[in-house]
């Protein structure tokens, strides 16, 4: 009966977590913590899940009873297929298509040639119990390929690691049998939400992934805010895509993307939408703060035009195609939010000021500048007036009055 309310208790407790969006690690601490407290010795607990990301291929993390701390582990699609991985107990358990696994850690037969299983045989522990719990319809399998998995075979792993002699009870593992399925769809729960918004993050950018999952979700929801817009266009890629085969263009865009999106990320700036060679970008006014966003809009504006000429460099000496960068940046008021039909919507920024920003990046190649501001940029950027220079009054396409533009000095 004891044995009945353990379980019941922990059940309970990793339902209302996965209910409640308890973050991983609390509840990683929280069933070790526990188990050990109903009296089940717990050393060690391993947890690992491949994801659906587009720069993250799986992710893991360590709970040491002896440790404050939980240690994480994060593998790229590219550095999945590294020693670690492979020589994983876990590996021939998925090969095999094996969901639950017990070794007995003091058996030199059992432990040799599996690193870990040494390694912990090393720190004194007796037992381990390996458990794999699908979360898709598919079977998990092992790959070693760089693509990115499939989201019906995304799977749980987990292990728990004792030090006791004799390993685990037949009343511990009764208690883990129960316990351990409704850990795993309390982390799928938790997961599954963060995968989401991870993905979401990834195409719509920080910003408005939090504002989206915060409840920012029907057509017309925007809010009038004042921003910095950063504007880029490829110079002469439609020249460019009629000549060069589709996966080098594609990998000539990507590059090209990188130079142009990391400064703004790096400084603050918010990555909107790639259009077509271009993308949008903004960096959000603080009220008192109007001359550092404009300086480190153009802090990023001039990495940017740094990076793509260090990789017209690279591409040259390879013997590939190379592309010129035109950049914009132009200040004012405009709308942010969600934008588009009822069942089909985009998070991005609208207004006049979006529509000038295009029309002075248009400006670039006749005017042989890579970057171009706008007088008002130029006038909110007192702390950076000293790196413009005039380049005169000139007509914007669909603005009736000239306007006076500046580059780099």
């Amino acid at each position: 009966m004891e044995q009945a309310m353990e379980s019941r208790s922990l059940t309970d407790w990793l339902a209302h977590a996965g209910l409640r969006n308890m973050p991983l690690e609390e509840i990683v601490d929280g069933l070790g913590r526990r188990l050990n407290e109903a009296g089940l010795p717990v050393e060690r607990m391993f947890v690992g899940m491949n994801t659906l990301h587009p720069m993250v291929r799986a992710r893991s993390m360590i709970w040491d009873r002896a440790r404050p701390e939980i240690t994480h582990f994060e593998f790229s699609h590219a550095g999945i297929d590294v020693p670690t991985v492979r020589e994983s107990p876990f590996e021939p358990m998925l090969r095999k298509g094996v969901d639950e696994q017990r070794r007995d850690l003091t058996d030199p037969a059992m432990v040799r040639g599996v690193p870990v299983f040494e390694e912990l045989h090393a720190a004194g522990m007796t037992e381990w119990l390996g458990r794999i719990f699908p979360m898709g319809e598919l079977v998990p399998l092992i790959d070693w390929a760089a693509e990115a998995e499939h989201a019906e075979r995304l799977a749980l792993v987990c292990s728990l690691t004792t030090g006791q002699p004799g390993g685990y009870s037949e009343a511990d593992l009764a208690v883990l049998k129960q316990v351990l399925p409704v850990f795993a769809v309390a982390v799928k729960a938790i997961t599954m939400r963060a995968l989401g918004q991870g993905l979401l993050a990834a195409y719509l950018g920080d910003d408005p992934a939090s504002r989206v999952f915060a409840g920012t979700v029907q057509r017309g929801e925007v809010q009038g805010v004042e921003a910095v817009l950063f504007y880029t266009d490829l110079r002469g890629f439609t020249a460019i895509a009629d000549t060069t085969p589709g996966k080098e263009l594609i990998a000539l865009l990507d590059e090209c993307f990188e130079c142009m999106a990391a400064p703004v990320v790096r400084h603050g700036g918010e990555v909107l939408k790639f259009m077509g060679d271009g993308l949008l970008a903004a960096f959000a006014v603080r009220p008192a703060g109007r001359a550092e966003v404009c300086a480190a809009a153009l802090d990023a504006a001039t990495e940017a035009l740094a990076l793509i000429e260090a990789l017209n460099g690279r591409r040259r000496a390879a013997g590939q195609q190379t592309a010129g960068l035109d950049l914009s940046l132009h200040i004012g008021a405009v709308q942010y939010g969600n934008v588009g039909t009822a069942a089909r919507l985009d998070f991005t920024v609208i207004g006049p000021a979006v529509n000038e920003a295009s029309r002075i990046e248009k400006l670039c190649e006749p005017l042989g500048q890579s970057l171009l501001v706008s007088q008002a940029f130029a006038e909110a950027a007192t702390a950076s007036r000293d790196r413009l220079v005039s380049l005169g009054r000139h007509k914007l396409r669909g603005v009736r009055e000239e306007t006076e533009l500046f580059g780099l000095a």
